[in-house]
């Protein structure tokens, strides 16, 4: 959303301000300003990137609990079937 004229003066005007009064504190804004700049476009630039090679980590749970749950229950049903006192009477 573009700002209208009126309102690009009156951030001009207390950036002004804010120079004149506080310049280190000026200069720490612009340099933090700048670091996330920098930091937003290398993010766009591999966003496509990451989507494509990596899965989320959310997914990678999900697989992960599912193995360990299948896991599990084969487990027990190999010691249910190898215990005499499991097994089903003949």
């Amino acid at each position: 959303m573009a700002w209208s004229q009126d309102e690009e003066r009156m951030l001009a005007l207390i950036e002004q301000h804010l120079t004149d009064e506080d310049p280190r504190l000026a200069a720490r804004l612009d340099s933090f300003n700048e670091r996330v700049q920098r930091r937003q476009r290398g993010r766009r630039r591999d966003d496509h990137v990451r989507r494509r090679s990596m899965p989320r980590r959310s997914t990678i749970i999900i697989v992960v609990s599912w193995l360990l749950i299948a896991t599990l229950i084969a487990t027990l049903l190999i010691m249910a079937l190898h215990n005499d006192a499991a097994a089903f009477p003949a």
